[in-house]
């Protein structure tokens, strides 16, 4: 075996233990339409994780809308592949393709018959009825038309005034986070506790002030971050002010980003639009949302309110507001 194949090989199974890790994602092990566990199917150009029955109604509507692959039969392209990454899965498309999904409509479920399941597909798909009408793909190519987030990439430069050493780092936009308040937050010093907020996303840091003997505090206090253009989650922690020990963790929970740009970058510069809602980051039982969190364009901005159950803890509950701008090109 020369080198050239054996590269190309490692190469190849590297793009396949992505899919894979993407498969495996919580929001991924059902199917993007039915609910159906363990899904071993994937429409490629949509970039959804679906169940053998949702998958033959996806065939019927043919490759230009959705091409329909095995992960564990198929062969993959690394085109393929990389389609699926970029859109993250069923929450993220779900985000988009369902975000204006009537309430009280009821979508099919892993029992439901043929008719059930092809007649919301059709409507998911092929008419896009849950998209607002000015985002709905008139192109013969079905796929997300996501503006590249790279394409705003902006510079920013730290300094160190140690050693004159000048570090770049990639930014897609600025995120404000107001930390509205909690309640019933846990217990954690004799009858109450002092409780404050901290943010991190990657490397940045942020928190809030110390809240005295107080369980349901308020805060109102605004927290920034800059969003490199390889983001995780946004990570909250609660923790009690202790003056003679460590401080005692109080719960945590994290907030899932991609939702909301994802959302912002599909829809343009938000100062050109009206106001109107955008998208949505869907409650699951693997995050912290106590129901979905919608993403609006409010007086020109992407805002979000997010309330949260913090995880790890017996009691407490923690509402944001969180805001987006995209940086200039």
């Amino acid at each position: 075996m020369n080198n050239s194949h054996y590269r190309n090989e490692k190469a190849a199974s590297g793009h396949m233990r992505k899919l894979k890790e993407l498969m495996h994602k919580s929001d991924n092990r059902t199917c993007a339409d039915c609910g159906a566990p363990d899904p071993k199917w994937a429409s490629v150009n949509i970039g959804v994780f679906i169940c053998l029955k949702c998958g033959d109604v996806h065939r019927s509507l043919g490759e230009d809308i959705s091409k329909v692959l095995s992960v564990i039969v198929d062969e993959w392209s690394e085109g393929d592949i990389d389609s699926m990454i970029e859109v993250g899965g069923n929450s993220y498309a779900n985000s988009i393709y369902e975000a204006f999904l009537p309430k009280g409509y009821t979508k099919p479920k892993s029992n439901s018959s043929h008719e059930e399941r092809s007649k919301f597909i059709r409507s998911k798909y092929e008419s896009q009825e849950f998209l607002k009408p000015s985002l709905r793909i008139v192109s013969t190519k079905m796929s997300f038309n996501y503006s590249n987030p790279q394409k705003s990439l902006n510079y920013r430069i730290d300094s160190n005034s140690s050693n004159k050493s000048v570090e770049m780092r990639e930014f897609i936009g600025d995120l404000k986070v107001v930390v509205r308040r909690g309640s019933n937050l846990a217990v954690r010093d004799m009858f109450s506790s002092d409780p404050y907020v901290v943010l991190t996303l990657g490397e940045q840091k942020a928190q809030t002030t110390v809240k005295k003997s107080d369980l349901n505090p308020v805060w109102n206090e605004e927290l920034k971050f800059s969003v490199p253009q390889s983001y995780g989650a946004l990570k909250l922690q609660v923790y009690d002010q202790d003056v003679f020990s460590a401080d005692d963790i109080m719960g945590e929970a994290e907030i899932d980003l991609q939702p909301m740009i994802t959302a912002a970058t599909t829809f343009g510069d938000p100062e050109l639009l009206g106001n109107m809602q955008i998208g949505k980051w869907l409650k699951t039982n693997d995050n912290a949302l106590i129901n979905d969190s919608i993403v609006n364009i409010a007086d020109g901005k992407v805002k979000q309110e997010v309330f949260l159950k913090l995880q790890n803890v017996e009691s407490g509950q923690i509402e944001l507001d969180l805001e987006w701008t995209p940086l200039d090109d």
